[in-house]
Parts: C-alpha cells; sequence; structure tokens
C-alpha cells in the first residue's frame, strides 16, 4: 500500500460475526449474532490506475481475519471487541484511519427490539 496522503476509502457493510460478548453471562456462554462495518482510509489512486491489488487493502483477508477474531472473543463490553477489531486491522493495514461500526443485533433489554451500535476510529489526520 501506498505510503501517499488518502483520497479513497474502502468500505465493507454488514459483515456478520458470531462472538461471546455481553454484560449477562449467557450471552459470553452461548454468545450472539453482531454486524460490523468498517472502513480504511487509502490512496487509492495507483491501484485504479494499474489494476494493482498490492496497492490497497485486501479487504477478503480482513473479512477472514474478523471472523476468526470474533469466535475468540470473550468479553463484556461491545467497546472492547470493538478495539479488539481495529488492532486487527492496524495489524494487517498499518496506521491507517480507519473507522469500525459495530452493532449488537438483539441485545437484552426488555421492551427493546433496536440495535446498540458502537462506533470507533483510529488513525484520523489531524
Amino acid at each position: 500500500m501506498s505510503n501517499c496522503l488518502p483520497n479513497g476509502v474502502i468500505h465493507v457493510r454488514d459483515l456478520n460475526l458470531w462472538a461471546h460478548v455481553g454484560v449477562l453471562e449467557h450471552e459470553r456462554l452461548n454468545g450472539q449474532k453482531f454486524s460490523l462495518d468498517f472502513s480504511l482510509w487509502l490512496n487509492l489512486e495507483r491501484a485504479a490506475k494499474n489494476d494493482d491489488l498490492s496497492a490497497t487493502a485486501d479487504y477478503s483477508i480482513a473479512i477472514r481475519e474478523l471472523q476468526k477474531l470474533s469466535f475468540q472473543m470473550n468479553c463484556l463490553t461491545i467497546e472492547h471487541f470493538s478495539n479488539h477489531i481495529l488492532d486487527c486491522l492496524e495489524a494487517l493495514y498499518g496506521p491507517i484511519p480507519m473507522q469500525v461500526n459495530l452493532r449488537k443485533c438483539s441485545a437484552p433489554v426488555p421492551g427493546f427490539s433496536g440495535i446498540v451500535e458502537v462506533q470507533s476510529s483510529r488513525f484520523w489526520p489531524s
């Protein structure tokens, strides 16, 4: 990947994950469904001009690694899970601007049928 300033973004939307994350014991024991969006800000010019995969982020690698990570997770908060996702993306692509939106699809709150989401980011330019 190029070290030039970002001029584009790769978005991956609605990656379904299964993880053992939650405050309640049964959430950590049984696991539950999460949905993840992540975005990577890159310089996409060389990849676009030359059709060069090595000049961009191969998102299929991230998808596979995040699926593996989710099966290993066992923690209380989606904030902690989100931080591990950022760590994984940074290990794959280096310190580039990135953002994740992690959604717990079935929060166990009586009378609530919505979605709880945490948004986290790293390496935003000043």
